[in-house]
C-alpha cells in the first residue's frame, strides 16, 4: 500500500495486552482504522475504532470485513476459564489459526501473536504443546511477516481474578532483582510492554518469522 494509512485488526481487545494495545494503535498516526472483532462490546469510541461482534466459531462469515494490514493476535485463555482442554484448544489453536487464513487471503501481510514462554510443539505440558503447535501452523500460512511474542507471567489489572498471577504481582520486586544474566528472561512482565513491544514490532520492516522471548520484548517495549 506504499505510503498509505494502514488498517490493524486486534483480535482479544477485551484481554489485558489487547487492551492495552488498542490505546497504542487508535494513538499511531499510520492506522487510518483499527478494527477489533470480539464477543462483545468494548466500553469505547473513538474515530478510528470500528467494532465487529462475531461468533468466533464461525469467524468466516466475516471475512469481507477483514481487509487489513497488520493483523495482532491477543487471543488466550486458560484451561479452567475454558473448562476443558478442548474448549482451551479452540480459543488457543482454532481461532487464531482461522483468523490467520481469512486475513491473509485477504492480504493482511503481518501476523503477530502472543503464545506463552516455553511455547514447544513436543512439550509434555498440554498448554505449551498448543502454544507450539499454533506458533508452527502461523508460520506455515504464508505471511510475508510473523511476530511471535514469548512473554513470562503478565502483570496488569484484569477483570477476573487468577491466582497464579497475583501472586507474582505480590512477589515482582523480588523475582525481578534475583533474576539476572540469562535468567531476566522469566521476570514478570507488565501488559502494557507487551503491548509496546508488538507496536513496535509491527514498524520494522524486514520479513520472516520473528520470535521474541520475554527479555526482548521488554527490551523491545523501551524503545518505544
Amino acid at each position: 500500500m506504499g505510503n498509505a494509512k494502514k488498517t490493524a485488526l486486534i483480535a482479544g481487545a477485551t484481554g489485558l495486552v489487547g487492551n492495552e494495545l488498542l490505546h497504542i494503535l487508535l494513538k499511531q498516526s499510520k492506522y487510518e482504522r483499527v478494527i477489533v472483532i470480539t464477543r462483545r462490546r468494548l466500553n469505547a469510541t473513538h474515530p478510528k475504532l470500528h467494532q465487529i461482534v462475531v461468533d468466533f466459531d464461525h469467524l468466516d462469515h466475516y471475512q469481507s470485513d477483514l481487509s487489513v494490514d497488520d493483523v495482532y493476535c491477543c487471543l488466550g485463555t486458560t484451561i479452567k476459564k475454558a473448562g476443558s482442554q478442548a474448549e482451551f484448544k479452540k480459543v488457543d489453536f482454532t481461532y487464531p489459526l482461522e483468523l490467520a487464513r481469512l486475513t491473509k487471503e485477504n492480504g493482511a501481510e503481518k501476523f503477530l501473536i502472543i503464545t506463552a514462554m516455553g511455547a514447544q510443539l513436543d512439550s509434555k505440558i498440554f498448554y505449551n504443546r498448543v502454544k507450539g503447535e499454533i506458533e508452527a501452523a502461523i508460520k506455515g500460512v504464508g505471511f510475508p511477516t510473523v511476530h511471535i511474542f514469548r512473554p513470562s507471567l503478565l502483570l496488569g489489572n484484569r477483570q477476573e481474578f487468577r491466582f497464579g498471577e497475583k501472586i507474582g504481582t505480590i512477589l515482582s520486586p523480588a523475582l525481578s532483582a534475583l533474576l539476572i544474566g540469562s535468567l531476566k528472561k522469566y521476570k514478570p512482565i507488565h501488559a502494557r510492554d507487551v503491548a509496546s513491544a508488538m507496536y513496535q514490532a509491527s514498524e520494522l520492516t524486514g520479513t520472516g518469522v520473528f520470535t521474541h522471548e520475554s527479555d526482548e520484548i521488554q527490551r523491545i517495549s523501551k524503545t518505544s
